[in-house]
């Protein structure tokens, strides 16, 4: 995209150039911001195929407790995503 001149452009021109450049970078974070969630939710949801690489003869209450805390993160998540919880309108 080709920059305007603001001495010889119109200011209501160079506002919709700013906009359209600020518009296309939020664009471009939201989708980097997209990409990272989905490798994390991909290494999630590999991991608890594995069974969170414990195995069944050496479970513990300090697995639990692993567990407790990453579902509660996971809740707060979702709660925000979905608008539930203290997140509920």
């Amino acid at each position: 995209m080709t920059r305007l001149n603001p001495q010889t452009t119109p200011r209501h021109q160079l506002r919709a150039e700013k906009a359209a450049r600020n518009k296309e970078v939020a664009l471009n974070a939201f989708i980097g911001k997209k990409a990272e969630i989905d490798e994390m939710l991909v290494r999630l949801a590999s991991l608890s195929d594995e069974h969170f690489n414990a195995h069944p003869d050496e479970i513990n209450w300090g697995h639990v407790g692993t567990l407790e805390h990453c579902a509660s993160l996971l809740k707060r998540i979702t709660d925000s995503a979905f608008s539930e919880g203290e997140h509920a309108e």
